[in-house]
């Protein structure tokens, strides 16, 4: 399925649109009361993280608390299904990630278009995925990995944090560029998956820097590389993929969206203040540590972000043949 950018220009319109004097009631001093932040994976993980330090931030900034609500479940369908029937008012907002724009070429009947029904608020940090083992599997490089696992078909599990997540079509890509055998096992978000690496049930898995690097630092796992095409400062000794297979790159993502049918004043707003958060020291620092990287832009930036993820991961399902269950 592919994401043509009418779409993106045609929900601009939409937005832009909205009747002046709606727009200023709607902003008026927002917000007024909690706003909801729907979160589509259990807590400690890394939308989940991402999500609660933003979000601190503008309850502070704001002087409203904004609450994290996670609806796990169906690799963040059931929280975006939800946002995208909530009243657009600006106090209904979705944890958007990468895993958003691979489900429509995951899933066939799905209840909600994602780029029609969400609108783009804003982006708030990229996020390198690292490919990591348990301790016991006898690898310290991808190099070690790969000619472990084709001397060993059929004997190698990696977790996910579900179908459809940037977690698992990285790993797909993986094993389309390597030519190795590799079961995938889903589970309901990145905390669940790592428990089970840490415990052994998996051997391996492509998971966020902010999920896992805390983990990694602590021995528990090890890092063999990241998969975005430079370093990362979180993990700085550790190489990347494309180091050991040329021309491999993945990352993930984690943004703010809302329905499509907020006022624009109330999206111009939110977007407003989530770059000032990311321009502040301190949640950069936080960011940083947890091994995202701080990246401001506007809405309509954000959107050509979703609509070129979207084409570009569409292609990996179909290649890879992945289902949804």
């Amino acid at each position: 399925m592919s994401f043509p950018h009418l779409r993106l220009l045609f929900l601009t319109a939409c937005v832009a649109t909205l009747p002046a004097i709606a727009q200023t009631n709607s902003t008026k001093s927002y917000p007024l009361r909690p706003v909801r932040v729907i979160v589509g994976y259990p807590p400690g993980g890394a939308s989940d993280i991402t999500a609660r330090v933003i979000s601190q931030w503008l309850s502070e900034r704001l002087g409203q608390p904004f609450v994290i609500d996670n609806r796990s479940g169906a690799s963040g369908n059931i929280a975006t299904e939800l946002v995208a029937n909530a009243t657009a008012d600006g106090y209904t907002l979705l944890l958007v990630n990468a895993g958003n724009t691979i489900n429509a070429s995951l899933y066939n009947n799905l209840k909600f278009d994602f780029m029609r029904d969400i609108a783009p608020v804003g982006l708030a940090v990229r996020v390198p995925l690292v490919m990591q083992i348990n301790p016991s599997v006898p690898a310290n490089t991808v190099r070690d990995f790969i000619a472990y696992a084709k001397t060993n078909p059929g004997k190698i599990s990696y977790a996910s944090a579900g179908n459809g997540t940037p977690q698992h079509v990285s790993a797909e890509l993986f094993k389309m560029m390597t030519g190795i055998d590799m079961s995938h096992i889903p589970y309901r978000g990145s905390a669940p998956a790592l428990t089970d690496l840490m415990g052994g049930r998996v051997q391996v898995s492509f998971d966020t820097t902010t999920a896992s690097v805390e983990h990694i630092r602590a021995g528990k796992l090890r890092a063999l590389a990241v998969t975005t095409a430079v370093r990362s400062d979180a993990l700085p000794n550790t190489p990347t993929v494309a180091e050991f297979v040329p021309g491999y790159e993945a990352s993930g993502w984690y943004g703010f969206g809302a329905p499509t049918q907020t006022a624009a004043a109330i999206v111009s707003e939110l977007n407003k203040q989530i770059n000032a958060a990311l321009a502040d020291p301190k949640i950069k620092a936080r960011l940083a540590d947890l091994g995202s990287i701080p990246t401001a832009m506007t809405p309509a930036e954000f959107g050509n972000l979703m609509v070129n993820d979207g084409e570009k991961w569409a292609k990996v399902v179909k290649f890879s043949a992945a289902k949804a269950d």
